[in-house]
């Protein structure tokens, strides 16, 4: 075929508009991409889980959460002057939970106990189980006792999947799937209005040294809420758990080594 000579003038009209034309097409991409009140892009977090695809058990473990009754981590630290001080039990004790499209299931009860300076400021009982399938820890719910500086209890932010939240009825979510995927984003607590937790893995393969000792291969999870907005960051190792949660770090951990 023949070659046909192009005019050096309208060859560079030719890529103005080309150039002209990528750009207009890159700003209608931006244009449409979601953004959130303070003009950042919305990330979307996994809200539904399958429930109905699992057999929830109340005790065993995957890499990064024990589900073991009589397991305790202990954690110190301080804030704003401070001593603080976190114990999380896994209780031998059971609690059911009502869902209406999955019925009733079976869940463990772990219960942390916070302290300043050696007082008692909120205990919480927590509902986990773990589906047999996929090794996931769902969430189920707390109730929560908070001692107000007046000495009133608040019990702020309890909930209870299959109970009714502000638009429906709550409902379960992960506190640490079996498999840790970097990027994944889930709901951990799904009560509107009152308990929104989501958590996004951000970092794997870290080592890390806290007073309980050295750990290598763990990974890091950032925490966030629509409903106060911030951010909090917490650490897990294998075979451990729960390591650093800001400004607290595990001191010790094991079978009952609190009474």
């Amino acid at each position: 075929m023949q070659s046909k000579s192009v005019n050096p003038g309208s060859r560079t009209l030719i890529i103005v508009l080309s150039v002209l034309a990528t750009t207009v097409v890159w700003f209608g991409l931006s244009g449409n991409r979601a953004l959130d009140d303070d003009g950042e892009k919305k990330v979307q977090f996994t809200t539904e889980f399958r429930l109905e695809d699992c057999i929830f058990e109340t005790q065993g473990s995957n890499p990064y959460f024990i589900l073991e009754p009589g397991y305790q981590l202990v954690f110190e630290g301080e804030e704003d002057g401070e001593t603080l001080r976190l114990e999380i039990t896994v209780l031998d004790e059971t609690e059911t939970i009502n869902l209406p499209d999955n019925g009733q299931i079976e869940t463990r009860v772990v219960e942390e106990v916070e302290l300043a300076d050696g007082e008692p400021v909120e205990t919480s009982r927590n509902f986990f189980a773990i589906c047999d399938k996929t090794n996931d820890v769902f969430y189920f719910g707390e109730a929560v006792d908070i001692l107000e500086p007046d000495g009133t209890v608040s019990h702020e932010g309890a909930w209870r999947a299959g109970e009714p939240d502000e638009d429906g009825l709550a409902e379960p979510g992960i506190i640490m799937p079996g498999t840790f995927l970097l990027g994944s984003r889930y709901y951990q607590e799904q009560a509107d209005g009152i308990a929104l937790d989501r958590a996004e893995h951000v970092e794997m393969g870290l080592e890390i040294t806290v007073p309980a000792g050295d750990f290598s291969e763990c990974v890091r999870v950032r925490e966030t809420t629509p409903l106060e907005g911030g951010k909090s960051e917490k650490i897990y190792c294998p075979e451990v758990g729960l390591v650093t949660d800001a400004p607290v770090e595990l001191v010790e951990y094991g079978y009952n080594i609190v009474q």
